[in-house]
């Protein structure tokens, strides 16, 4: 017959809860966003102000006749310039947003002096960084909506959205995108740095993934890394879907490879976690600036 030993406080100790740390760090996030209106502000007028430079850019390169603008459809499939350009730089907003916010939130934790005495709760630390990653995902398709609406309103571009297709391409960027950022938030906690990894990363997602141009202008070499790039198919996927109408069936390809990126990438995320909390968790760095 097995005994019992009883808990030397007199309490049986239950498994850590998984949804009551997740809806705290969601909460805490969204509740210290809405106490900066100055954020807020900031998220209703970057998503405007930002592509302008590039729109004004393809004017000026089309020539004053808009001699370009003929071999720009041909190489682009469509003749919405500012159409392409905004869905391709609002993506790549997307990314570099999370990249901050996500990939520094642990790394803020620390320096608020609160990260050390989070993990000593019984709470998975895992799930503490996840609920942050939830948090901004909520914020960020907030911000995708309002540009949307943004880019019609101010800047009277025209789409012909597939909604099928777009929350279809949505809901796939959004693992690989959180996924990336939660790898990122653990490196940046291990060395300490952000600014330069931040700069690092999203610039070549800029450089490869067709922001503002057609993949096609690329040379082979890049085009070829290029197709391994998740944000590439993101990009490509939400212009079939908002200017051509693609549905889910017509993304397929695209959707198939953010799919397997989403998994990829949450693994890599959880996996890089977990190294890096053992390597500090060891070593009794946590707490350190």
């Amino acid at each position: 017959m097995a005994l019992t030993v009883p808990h030397p406080c007199g309490v049986v100790p239950s498994r850590p809860s998984y949804a009551g740390p997740f809806a705290a760090v969601v909460r805490r996030e969204l509740r210290i966003f809405l106490r900066y209106p100055s954020w807020v502000v900031g998220m209703i007028i970057w998503p405007v102000l930002f592509p302008l430079i590039y729109l004004f850019g393809s004017r000026a390169l089309a020539g004053p006749e808009g001699q370009g603008l003929s071999a720009f459809a041909r190489l682009a499939g469509t003749t919405n310039v500012q159409g392409f350009i905004v869905i391709g730089t609002t993506a790549w907003m997307w990314l570099n947003i999370t990249l901050w916010a996500v990939g520094t939130s642990l790394r803020t934790d620390q320096v608020r002096g609160v990260l050390e005495s989070n993990w000593l709760t019984p709470a998975p630390r895992f799930v503490l960084l996840l609920g942050t990653a939830a948090s901004q995902a909520v914020l960020a398709l907030a911000v995708l909506v309002l540009s949307l609406v943004e880019f019609r309103v101010l800047l009277g571009i025209h789409f012909s959205p597939s909604v099928s297709g777009a929350a279809a391409v949505i809901a796939l960027t959004i693992p690989w995108v959180y996924g990336l950022a939660m790898a990122f938030a653990a490196v940046v906690l291990r060395f300490k740095e952000a600014n330069a990894m931040v700069y690092f990363v999203r610039g070549v997602f800029m450089v490869f993934a067709g922001i503002t141009f057609p993949l096609s202008v690329l040379p082979d070499w890049m085009a070829r890394i290029a197709a391994y790039m998740p944000l590439t198919h993101t990009i490509e996927a939400f212009r079939a879907a908002l200017l051509q109408g693609a549905g889910p069936a017509a993304l397929r390809v695209h959707l198939a490879f953010l799919f397997w990126s989403g998994l990829l990438l949450l693994a890599l995320g959880y996996y890089v976690f977990r190294t890096v909390d053992r390597l500090m968790r060891r070593a009794g760095t946590v707490g350190h600036h």
